[in-house]
């Protein structure tokens, strides 16, 4: 397996994405945002993924163990590596996670919230993603669309979703992300296909997908084409060249005018 990565923030501020390959391994994580709220840990969203996909990398190393074995390993391993924080706090650092695998005429694949594995096949494309997110403080999520995204308006309302999600974020009433206890992994959506079923393969965050599932200027198969053809870096560009025609959120209404972006492009010839 041959795979191509790429990763950017949306802003100035750091990029809270994080993307990483290997010959049988491709994993995208994506931050939480934490809307300027408290977090309890002194370290930040952006050392919280980097810890966790070096972790995730590490243990899923020998390409035996299930993965979802592999991120409760990486889970807890990164909880030891800040036990003076407040790990409890709801807003405690947390990321999605999509992590495909190659091994021995498979592939694993594993989703935890809403970053995507889109694979390519014979019969089309099949999309591996958990939106139970999406079920969760819909009415909250309305209100912020009413206001120009960077707005101060804008801004409070996010920060009021942010807050709202938290109290329900790794429970049975909410959803579930990766974040300080090792248990978020068994509620992880997880499969095996076949690899003789599959052509090429993209792990992305959703600051990448919404080019196909919120601004509707590109397919799967488009999106893909692309991948294959110009690489992770220019599919970046060119949503950022998408979001530019609506810096102030009137067309598709989002929390961020960019949002941070990395995807991981797999291939077999």
């Amino acid at each position: 397996m041959y795979v191509s990565v790429a990763t950017e923030p949306g802003g100035t501020a750091p990029n809270e994405d994080w993307v990483g390959g290997t010959p049988s391994l491709a994993l995208v994580l994506d931050g939480l945002s934490t809307a300027g709220l408290e977090t309890g840990c002194r370290h930040g969203v952006p050392w919280y993924v980097a810890q966790l996909g070096s972790h995730l990398v590490a243990a899923l190393a020998a390409g035996d163990q299930p993965l979802t074995d592999g991120l409760a390993e990486a889970l807890e391993r990164v909880g030891r590596l800040h036990p003076e924080c407040d790990l409890r706090n709801p807003g405690t650092p947390s990321a999605t996670v999509a992590i495909l695998r190659e091994r021995q005429g498979y592939f694993d694949h594993l989703v935890l919230a809403d970053s995507p594995i889109v694979l390519e096949g014979a019969d089309g494309v099949t999309v591996l993603t958990d939106l139970r997110v999406d079920q969760v403080c819909q009415d909250l999520r309305a209100e912020t669309e009413h206001f120009p995204t960077g707005t101060p308006e804008h801004r409070a309302s996010v920060a009021r979703l942010v807050a709202a999600q938290r109290q329900i974020r790794n429970t049975p009433e909410g959803y579930w992300v990766a974040a300080a206890s090792p248990d978020a992994a068994s509620h992880a959506l997880t499969g095996t296909v076949a690899a003789a079923d599959v052509r090429s393969a993209a792990v992305m965050s959703d600051g990448v997908s919404r080019l196909v599932t919120e601004y509707q200027m590109a397919t799967w198969e488009a999106l893909l084409a692309q991948l294959r053809e110009s690489g992770p870096a220019a599919l970046i560009r060119t949503v950022r060249e998408v979001e530019a025609t609506d810096p102030h959120g009137q067309r598709w209404p989002r929390y961020k005018a960019g949002d941070d972006a990395a995807v991981a492009f797999c291939s077999f010839a």
